[in-house]
């Protein structure tokens, strides 16, 4: 029994919200639930929110526990690249992660940097669960990448989403809508696009409900398939959201 969360980007205290919500004790510093279940993330946890690194020293706490379930997003990525000096750059939201670590004292900074850099590189690219009925992955997977090898095919389209190599007038990428043609049987829980409510099409679910952009912040109960939301703390940017046809 999972309880898979969505796009967090720094929204700590709506995650802790969630939590409680989902019935998780954090008395020890480890999320727990009476029932067994565990969590999992579709990735994301930093960026554009204002409490990043609160939410990284949790999802730290839980890798160190050995009960971290949590494919990494683009953001991640983008932060692993920083933090390994790599030249990025510092906009779409690592600005304000920048800013929480720009106020440690450089000693604290230099040694969150490299726990991050261990906590990166220690995630599988996704996961499979529940004797491979249920799939994480932060932008989606497709039928054929399921089984594949790894490849940069499949890395991007993780982390990215389908992406058509086009832009939008905000800058953000046109991604074509790989749920609508899904055809495999394991479920695909994922995030990644912002969308006003959980989205269902095929056996895919989107639960990135925009909680930075004031929207929600979702988790998904497997193998219930129901879904949790606490309103987000931050103000709404409707223009943030993207619009599905209706099928």
């Amino acid at each position: 029994m999972f309880d898979i969360i969505g796009d967090i980007h720094g929204c700590f205290d709506e995650l802790l919200e969630l939590l409680d919500s989902l019935g998780y004790s954090l008395k020890s510093g480890i999320p727990t639930h009476p029932s067994g279940r565990q969590l999992a993330f579709v990735g994301d946890g930093m960026d554009r929110g204002p409490s990043s690194l609160k939410v990284m020293n949790l999802l730290f706490a839980m890798q160190d526990n050995k009960q971290l379930i949590y494919s990494p997003g683009n953001h991640c990525n983008k932060l692993y690249r920083y933090a390994k000096g790599n030249n990025v750059q510092e906009t779409h939201g690592l600005e304000t992660t920048i800013e929480e670590l720009n106020q440690l004292t450089k000693l604290e900074r230099s040694s969150l940097l490299k726990r991050y850099i261990r906590f990166y590189e220690a995630l599988p690219l996704f996961h499979k669960l529940d004797d491979g009925k249920l799939i994480i992955a932060h932008a989606g997977l497709p039928e054929k990448f399921i089984e594949a090898p790894p490849s940069r095919s499949v890395r991007t389209f993780v982390l990215y989403g389908d992406i058509t190599g086009g832009t939008m007038p905000d800058g953000r990428p046109v991604r074509r809508d790989w749920a609508k043609t899904y055809l495999g049987n394991p479920w695909i829980v994922y995030g990644h696009t912002p969308i006003h409510e959980p989205r269902f099409v095929n056996h895919t679910v989107n639960i990135d409900t925009g909680c930075v952009f004031g929207g929600t912040l979702t988790a998904l109960r497997w193998p219930e398939l129901e879904v949790l939301s606490v309103p987000s703390h931050q103000p709404l940017q409707p223009e943030k959201f993207t619009e599905f046809p209706a099928s």
